[in-house]
Protein backbone atom coordinates (compact mmCIF):
# COMPACT_ATOMS: atom_id res chain seq x y z
CA UNK A 1 0.00 0.00 0.00
CA UNK A 2 3.13 2.57 0.73
CA UNK A 3 4.31 1.75 -2.40
CA UNK A 4 1.48 1.96 -3.98
CA UNK A 5 0.99 5.86 -2.34
CA UNK A 6 4.84 6.28 -3.10
CA UNK A 7 4.00 5.62 -6.99
CA UNK A 8 1.31 7.81 -7.15
CA UNK A 9 2.44 10.48 -5.05
CA UNK A 10 5.73 10.82 -7.83
CA UNK A 11 3.73 10.53 -10.67
CA UNK A 12 1.56 13.45 -9.23
CA UNK A 13 4.74 15.24 -8.94
CA UNK A 14 6.28 15.01 -12.14
CA UNK A 15 6.20 17.23 -15.31
CA UNK A 16 3.62 16.31 -17.83
CA UNK A 17 6.76 16.17 -20.22
CA UNK A 18 10.56 16.74 -20.25
CA UNK A 19 11.25 20.25 -21.32
CA UNK A 20 14.36 19.32 -23.24
CA UNK A 21 13.76 21.71 -26.22
CA UNK A 22 14.78 25.12 -25.96
CA UNK A 23 11.12 26.14 -25.91
CA UNK A 24 9.97 23.96 -23.77
CA UNK A 25 12.62 24.21 -21.17
CA UNK A 26 11.68 28.52 -21.18
CA UNK A 27 8.34 27.88 -20.66
CA UNK A 28 8.89 25.96 -17.95
CA UNK A 29 11.73 28.25 -16.45
CA UNK A 30 8.73 31.54 -17.16
CA UNK A 31 6.29 29.10 -15.02
CA UNK A 32 8.74 28.83 -12.32
CA UNK A 33 9.98 32.29 -11.95
CA UNK A 34 6.03 33.50 -12.20
CA UNK A 35 5.29 30.82 -9.72
CA UNK A 36 8.28 32.82 -7.33
CA UNK A 37 6.86 36.53 -7.68
CA UNK A 38 3.34 35.20 -6.95
CA UNK A 39 4.27 33.20 -3.79
CA UNK A 40 6.06 36.29 -2.61
CA UNK A 41 3.24 38.68 -3.58
CA UNK A 42 0.51 36.71 -2.33
CA UNK A 43 1.55 33.59 -0.18
CA UNK A 44 1.29 29.94 0.02
CA UNK A 45 -2.80 29.86 0.68
CA UNK A 46 -3.87 31.75 -2.33
CA UNK A 47 -1.49 30.87 -4.63
CA UNK A 48 -3.56 28.64 -7.46
CA UNK A 49 -3.27 27.63 -11.34
CA UNK A 50 -4.94 30.02 -12.43
CA UNK A 51 -2.85 33.00 -10.95
CA UNK A 52 0.18 30.98 -12.50
CA UNK A 53 -0.86 30.54 -15.81
CA UNK A 54 -2.76 34.68 -16.01
CA UNK A 55 1.09 35.50 -14.75
CA UNK A 56 2.72 33.37 -17.48
CA UNK A 57 0.44 34.51 -20.32
CA UNK A 58 -0.78 31.26 -20.83
CA UNK A 59 -4.40 28.69 -20.59
CA UNK A 60 -5.15 26.56 -17.34
CA UNK A 61 -4.62 23.85 -19.55
CA UNK A 62 -1.44 25.03 -21.19
CA UNK A 63 0.15 25.20 -18.08
CA UNK A 64 -1.34 21.56 -17.14
CA UNK A 65 0.77 20.36 -20.15
CA UNK A 66 4.00 21.22 -17.94
CA UNK A 67 2.60 20.61 -14.54
CA UNK A 68 -0.25 18.76 -13.25
CA UNK A 69 -0.72 20.65 -10.07
CA UNK A 70 0.30 23.69 -7.99
CA UNK A 71 2.29 20.89 -5.86
CA UNK A 72 4.14 19.87 -8.95
CA UNK A 73 5.32 23.61 -9.87
CA UNK A 74 6.65 23.98 -6.29
CA UNK A 75 8.29 20.72 -6.09
CA UNK A 76 10.06 22.10 -9.48
CA UNK A 77 10.99 24.90 -8.03
CA UNK A 78 12.45 23.94 -4.96
CA UNK A 79 14.46 21.35 -6.80
CA UNK A 80 15.64 24.27 -8.36
CA UNK A 81 16.49 26.09 -5.38
CA UNK A 82 18.27 22.57 -3.73
CA UNK A 83 20.53 22.51 -7.21
CA UNK A 84 21.69 25.83 -6.45
CA UNK A 85 22.61 24.46 -2.80
CA UNK A 86 24.50 21.48 -3.77
CA UNK A 87 25.97 23.44 -6.12
CA UNK A 88 27.24 25.44 -3.50
CA UNK A 89 28.75 22.97 -1.07
CA UNK A 90 30.53 21.66 -4.21
CA UNK A 91 32.18 24.76 -4.41
CA UNK A 92 32.82 24.71 -0.93
CA UNK A 93 34.46 21.19 -1.05
CA UNK A 94 36.37 22.54 -4.13
CA UNK A 95 38.18 25.26 -1.63
CA UNK A 96 41.05 24.16 0.06
CA UNK A 97 39.94 24.28 2.96
CA UNK A 98 42.87 22.83 5.31
CA UNK A 99 44.73 25.73 4.00
CA UNK A 100 42.06 28.37 4.76
CA UNK A 101 41.71 30.32 8.86
CA UNK A 102 39.03 29.48 10.11
CA UNK A 103 37.20 32.89 10.60
CA UNK A 104 38.06 33.13 6.48
CA UNK A 105 36.74 29.72 5.78
CA UNK A 106 33.59 30.50 7.59
CA UNK A 107 32.99 34.15 5.49
CA UNK A 108 33.37 32.48 2.65
CA UNK A 109 31.09 29.59 3.52
CA UNK A 110 28.00 32.25 4.63
CA UNK A 111 28.33 34.15 1.74
CA UNK A 112 28.26 31.22 -0.79
CA UNK A 113 25.33 29.78 1.15
CA UNK A 114 23.47 33.19 1.40
CA UNK A 115 24.01 33.78 -2.29
CA UNK A 116 21.56 30.96 -2.83
CA UNK A 117 18.89 32.02 -0.19
CA UNK A 118 18.59 35.38 -1.38
CA UNK A 119 18.41 34.55 -5.00
CA UNK A 120 15.43 32.00 -4.34
CA UNK A 121 12.38 34.72 -4.10
CA UNK A 122 10.10 33.59 -1.19
CA UNK A 123 12.34 31.68 0.11
CA UNK A 124 10.92 31.32 3.40
CA UNK A 125 7.52 30.32 2.23
CA UNK A 126 9.05 28.12 0.04
CA UNK A 127 10.80 26.53 2.71
CA UNK A 128 7.65 26.16 4.48
CA UNK A 129 5.64 24.81 2.37
CA UNK A 130 8.77 21.94 1.92
CA UNK A 131 7.82 21.45 5.71
CA UNK A 132 4.48 21.39 5.92
CA UNK A 133 2.82 19.96 2.87
CA UNK A 134 3.19 16.20 2.83
CA UNK A 135 4.13 16.05 -1.12
CA UNK A 136 7.07 18.15 -0.53
CA UNK A 137 8.43 16.99 2.45
CA UNK A 138 10.78 14.64 1.27
CA UNK A 139 12.50 17.25 0.11
CA UNK A 140 13.09 19.44 3.16
CA UNK A 141 14.57 15.85 4.72
CA UNK A 142 17.08 15.52 1.17
CA UNK A 143 18.40 18.97 1.85
CA UNK A 144 18.98 18.71 5.70
CA UNK A 145 20.89 15.35 4.78
CA UNK A 146 22.95 17.00 1.83
CA UNK A 147 24.12 20.22 4.16
CA UNK A 148 24.89 17.50 6.80
CA UNK A 149 26.91 15.27 5.39
CA UNK A 150 28.58 17.84 3.47
CA UNK A 151 29.68 19.71 6.79
CA UNK A 152 30.38 16.78 8.21
CA UNK A 153 33.08 16.29 5.62
CA UNK A 154 34.47 19.62 5.94
CA UNK A 155 34.72 19.75 9.49
CA UNK A 156 36.80 16.25 9.03
CA UNK A 157 39.09 18.33 6.54
CA UNK A 158 39.10 21.56 9.38
CA UNK A 159 40.94 18.99 11.54
CA UNK A 160 38.37 17.39 13.50
CA UNK A 161 39.17 13.65 14.38
CA UNK A 162 35.70 13.31 16.06
CA UNK A 163 33.36 10.12 14.65
CA UNK A 164 31.35 10.34 11.84
CA UNK A 165 28.01 10.53 13.89
CA UNK A 166 29.01 13.10 15.90
CA UNK A 167 30.39 15.39 12.85
CA UNK A 168 27.04 14.78 11.47
CA UNK A 169 25.38 15.66 14.85
CA UNK A 170 27.25 18.93 14.61
CA UNK A 171 26.76 19.20 10.77
CA UNK A 172 23.10 19.28 11.84
CA UNK A 173 23.54 22.20 14.25
CA UNK A 174 25.62 24.15 11.78
CA UNK A 175 22.04 23.53 9.79
CA UNK A 176 19.82 24.68 12.11
CA UNK A 177 21.73 27.55 12.85
CA UNK A 178 23.05 28.56 9.81
CA UNK A 179 19.40 28.01 8.15
CA UNK A 180 16.98 29.67 10.18
CA UNK A 181 19.68 33.13 10.23
CA UNK A 182 19.77 32.79 6.16
CA UNK A 183 15.91 32.62 6.56
CA UNK A 184 16.28 35.87 8.58
CA UNK A 185 18.61 37.73 6.76
CA UNK A 186 17.01 37.43 3.54
CA UNK A 187 14.14 39.43 4.93
CA UNK A 188 15.77 42.25 6.50
CA UNK A 189 17.61 45.51 4.59
CA UNK A 190 21.29 47.36 4.92
CA UNK A 191 22.58 47.57 8.68
CA UNK A 192 19.84 45.68 10.48
CA UNK A 193 20.73 42.08 7.93
CA UNK A 194 24.57 42.81 8.37
CA UNK A 195 24.10 42.80 12.21
CA UNK A 196 22.36 39.25 12.02
CA UNK A 197 25.15 38.38 9.85
CA UNK A 198 27.55 39.61 12.41
CA UNK A 199 25.90 37.79 15.33
CA UNK A 200 25.39 34.71 13.21
CA UNK A 201 29.51 34.82 12.20
CA UNK A 202 30.06 35.04 16.03
CA UNK A 203 27.88 32.36 17.00
CA UNK A 204 29.12 30.07 15.07
CA UNK A 205 32.97 31.34 16.03
CA UNK A 206 32.17 29.73 19.44
CA UNK A 207 30.76 26.67 18.20
CA UNK A 208 34.04 25.88 16.40
CA UNK A 209 36.34 27.10 18.91
CA UNK A 210 34.59 24.26 20.86
CA UNK A 211 35.22 21.79 18.89
CA UNK A 212 37.92 22.04 16.42
CA UNK A 213 41.82 21.22 17.77
CA UNK A 214 43.02 25.20 16.99
CA UNK A 215 41.19 27.88 18.77
CA UNK A 216 39.80 30.23 16.66
CA UNK A 217 41.40 33.49 16.18
CA UNK A 218 39.41 36.19 17.45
Amino acid sequence: MNIVKSKRKAQDLSPRSAPVQGRSRERSRQILDATSELLERVGFDDLNTILIAEAVGISVGSLYHYYPNKHAILHAMAMRWLDGIAQALEVIRGWPVEEIPVNDLLDRMLAEMLRVYKKQKAVLTLVQAMFSVPELRDLDTYHDELVIAAMADVFRRMGSTAHIRERERLGRLYLEITHAAFLVIVNQKGARAQKTLADLKLMLRTFLHQHLPEPVAP
